[in-house]
């Protein structure tokens, strides 16, 4: 059975005693909204992770940003997987349309981090999403295949199932917009579709699917109410300890 999951992602911000502080907050509420096997995560910039992990105890996992595809070398200014392990986080974003819009990030790199992820037990967060030009030129089924199929379809089934997969629409990433539930609803659908395709029926069926674009507590409740919407990615109303936990008590309801 595929888990329910609310995923943060604090991108850059907070310096590190605004993060502990919300974080601290954000454990503290999320204990009495949490139900069943629903998981909350903060992914935060890595200057947090290594306090962060030892204050989530088991109510709140915790994520990095983003990891290097080589296991050490000399690359400077990066971090490798193993770093991130070390500190207790659990999981990793990768493939969020920041980071393959502004550091050009390609399917062939991404899928070299994925496996390099899974290699030293991070779980991947793996985004994938259209433009806005692709999605009104009708190209966004297959921009978004082409995404799956280069960067994580070429995994073994095992690999695979510890894969979470973040659906953003980047037109609808900090734009204020966002996709309705029933558009979401398709896109997911496609998603598990493709899986089934690739995995079969039980794989599709137990893969988590988020919902990544611009959520919020006034939009969740009527996006996870879909069948094959999981939960969400959530970026800037993570930022604040009551909207996520709203977030959280939407997936409850």
């Amino acid at each position: 059975m595929r888990k329910k999951i609310v995923a943060g992602n604090w991108k850059m911000n907070l310096d590190y005693n605004e993060g502990v502080s919300l974080f601290s907050e954000i454990v503290n509420m999320v204990k009495d909204e949490r139900q069943g096997d629903q998981l909350a995560i903060i992914c935060a910039p890595f200057i947090h992770l290594n306090s962060l992990s030892k204050l989530g105890g088991s109510d709140v996992a915790i994520g990095a940003q983003n990891i290097h595809d080589k296991e050490n070398g000399a690359y400077t200014g990066e971090i490798s997987a193993k770093m991130v392990k070390s500190i207790g986080a659990e999981y990793v974003i990768l493939g969020h349309s920041e980071r393959r819009q502004y550091q050009a990030e390609s399917d062939e790199l991404l899928a070299a981090k994925t496996k390099i992820a899974l290699s030293n037990n991070l779980k991947p967060i793996f985004c994938i999403g259209e433009t806005l030009d692709e999605r009104n030129n009708g190209s966004y089924y297959e921009i978004l295949k082409k995404q799956l199929v280069n960067g994580i379809f070429s995994l073994t089934e095992e690999d695979f199932r510890k894969v979470v997969i973040a659906y953003e629409p980047v037109w609808a990433i900090g734009t204020g917009l966002t996709a309705s539930p029933e558009q979401a609803q398709d896109i997911h659908a496609f998603i598990r579709s493709e899986i089934e395709a690739n995995y079969g029926f039980n794989v599709a069926d137990d893969t988590t699917i988020l919902y990544g674009g611009s959520c919020n507590p006034g939009n969740a409740a009527s996006l996870f109410a879909q069948k094959d919407i999981d939960g969400g990615l959530i970026g800037g109303a993570s930022l604040k300890s009551r909207d996520f936990t709203d977030i959280i008590k939407a997936l409850n309801s």
